[in-house]
Formats: C-alpha cells, structure tokens, sequence
C-alpha cells in the first residue's frame, strides 16, 4: 500500500539524469525540478538515474546533490534516493554512532523488514562498513537491549501463513509466566520474538489475549517508567501491527513545540514505497487529522515539499 506516485510513462533514465544536472547548473539550484524528478520515481528508476547520470558526468548524483542543496531537505533527498538496502545499512550504522544512537531505528529495520530484505540489507552493510552488522549492534548496545537487537538483526524468520495452534498455546502461557515472573528479558521470551514467524507470533499474542485476558502489550507495562519494557512493546507492535506503530512515531515526531525531523524523514523515505496508504489511515483513525495537513503545519520549505510529495497519492497532486 505505497503511496508513491510514478508516472505511467515516465522518462528514460537519461533524460532524468540531463534535468537534474540543468537543476545543478547557473547561479540557483532547481529544488523544484529535483523533486518533481526523484519524488516520482521508484526504487529501480532511481537507481538507473544515479547510474545514468555517472556515466553522462562521470560524477556521483549524491555528492552533487550535497554540493546544492541542504539541510533537511537534503537527508531527506538522499536517504529517498539510496536503494532501500543501502539506506537500510547506513540508517543501522548512524543507529550504532555514539551521537546518533538509537535503539529504536535498529528494531525498525529488523522487525518491518522481510527476512529477505533484511538479509540484502546485512549483506549491504558488510560490503559498506566491512563488519557485520550483527557485530556492531553486539558492541554498541548493551544489557537488555543486546540481548534483545542481536538476534533480531540476525533473524531469518518463515514468510509463510502456516500456524500450530498448539505450540502458540504453549508459548503463550511461556510468555506469560515469564512477564509475571518480571523476567523481561529472559531467553525464552526473547526467542519467541525473534525466531517466530509473524503468523505464528500473531497466534500466539491472540491466544494470550484469550487465555489470560489482557494483550500482552498491557501486562507490559507493569512499569510505566520502564524504558526496556517500552522498547520490548515497541518490537512486539512492530513486528504484528507496523502501521500504528509507525503512525505513533509519526505523532511523536510532529507533537509538542518541536520536530524530530530525523524520525519523520525516516518514516517516510522508508515507506513511501511500502506501507505509508495504510500508516495514513491509522494517523487518521488516531489523531483525527489526516497526516498531510499535520506535516504541512509543522514543516517548510521545500523539506515538507519533498515530504508532501511521498506521501500523497491523489491523481492530481503537484509539486
């Protein structure tokens, strides 16, 4: 349920690449030429642009664009027109930096992500970074939060809808003799959530919910203060329901005096070509406002143009 919008007949690549490099040329830079290009192409058609405009210009489409444009604006034209492995790997690796870590955007990846994605995605990281990925969440991150990232990075899961209703019985009351017992991160626990397919985990959450009365999300927050138990509800909504958890961070990105930009570009660029129809929805159904007029209100410029751009999906929407 993507929300980007491609033209039915959209140029070649090399007429693409010519446009921007005239947005590049004279005195101004076109911001509006290159969004009208890259915020209307998809993953594949970026990726010929790029190659298309090195071998017309024997230039890299990134670094010029760095040279001429900037700010939000600019994080959120490259990190769009990266290939979704490589903006992967190299959000994971900002995630691991002391300045920019965060916890959060490593469960993001590794818990929305097909088990195939995610495997492009520590290959790509391997070939960037010369290091596994799994390696440098193993050194930066610590405790709980280890324990719980590492095998959730590394997780190859099963795709499939097939459930045993049986094992989701059994690992229901697992689960919930482990959060009654305040074993938060016990082992046992954490293999539910990080080798279970995401049908077998949905069973199981259903099967708690029944047998014992509460979503498993609600006897989570025995304390409200707790930020490990908020981070383990955080991956369990990931992993069963990303629409409303990235409509949550949408909100949380938007609300109060200031924004997090670098959460709103993330949701966005992220999944303007995946689940943003449906993370709109859920806004919506959440907040009462539908979620263009709440990033129309909070940003400027041509960064919320960009933004705009990615999330709207009617016929007749310009730049």
């Amino acid at each position: 349920m993507a929300t980007l919008k491609v033209p039915a007949n959209a140029p070649p690549p090399e007429e693409d690449s010519e446009q921007l490099r005239k947005a590049f040329v004279g005195l101004g830079t076109d911001e509006h030429a290159i969004i009208k290009i890259l915020a209307h192409r998809n993953g594949a058609q970026r990726k010929l642009i790029r190659e298309a405009y090195a071998a017309a210009y024997g230039e890299d489409l990134l670094k010029d664009l760095e040279k001429e444009i900037s700010g939000d604006f600019l994080r959120a034209v490259l990190l769009w027109t990266l290939d979704p492995a490589e903006r992967d790997a190299r959000l994971a690796n900002e995630a691991t930096k002391l300045l920019t870590a965060n916890n959060f955007v490593l469960m993001e990846i590794a818990c929305t992500r097909s088990s195939y994605d995610l495997f492009k995605v520590r290959q790509t990281y391997h070939v960037l970074y010369k290091k596994g990925l799994e390696e440098d969440v193993a050194h930066h991150t610590s405790g709980d939060y280890r324990k719980l990232l590492a095998p959730l990075v590394s997780a190859f899961r099963y795709e499939g809808d097939e459930v045993n209703m049986a094992l989701a019985k059994s690992e229901a009351k697992l689960l919930h003799d482990k959060i009654c017992g305040k074993a938060y991160a016990d082992e046992e626990l954490i293999r539910i959530l990080t080798t279970r397919s995401k049908a077998q985990l949905n069973a199981t959450l259903n099967q708690y919910n029944d047998e014992f009365g509460n979503a498993i999300t609600k006897d989570l927050k025995a304390d409200p203060k707790d930020e490990y138990l908020r981070f383990i509800r955080a991956t369990i909504k990931c992993l069963t329901y990303p629409e409303r958890y990235y409509a949550k961070t949408l909100r949380d990105s938007i609300k109060g005096l200031g924004t997090d930009e670098r959460a709103l570009t993330r949701v966005v660029v992220t999944q303007a070509e995946v689940n943003m129809q449906r993370i709109k929805e859920e806004y919506h159904k959440r907040n009462s406002i539908p979620l263009e007029q709440a990033i129309a209100g909070d940003t400027s410029g041509d960064y919320g143009k960009v933004l705009l751009e990615l999330i709207r999906n009617d016929e007749n929407c310009t730049v």
